[in-house]
């Protein structure tokens, strides 16, 4: 045994004149296989993440502690369809899209900041 059989396995000749591998029938098999996983690690999380999202926009009200995509923290002044006029200090209000808010922050937290 020398040190390269650690690193590399040997190549074993297959015997007799039968197929290489599954063929086909394993092939059709993997694309179904290979969507279901693909579904579970990625689109799956991702609709809930988008639904969860949704959820806090839906739930939005004026008053509550807001944090935006870009970093900023203020209270919501007003709510439009598409955009939320947002005071970041005294009468300093910012208009961003709904979209653009990452979080609701618990209630008094611009008050700890200070």
């Amino acid at each position: 045994m020398s040190l390269t059989d650690l690193f590399i396995s040997t190549a074993h000749a297959q015997a007799g004149g039968g197929s290489a591998g599954g063929g086909l029938g394993s092939m059709l098999l993997m694309f179904p296989l290979l969507f279901v996983v693909m579904y579970f690690l990625t689109i799956r999380p991702q609709m809930k993440k988008q639904k969860e999202h949704k959820a806090m926009l839906d739930a939005l009200s004026a008053g509550d502690e807001v944090l935006t995509n870009g970093g900023i923290a203020g209270r919501v002044k007003s709510i439009g369809e598409q955009f939320v006029s947002v005071e970041i200090a005294d009468n300093t209000v910012i208009r961003v899209q709904k979209g653009a808010l990452a979080m609701v922050l618990p209630k008094g937290t611009l008050a700890k900041a200070a």
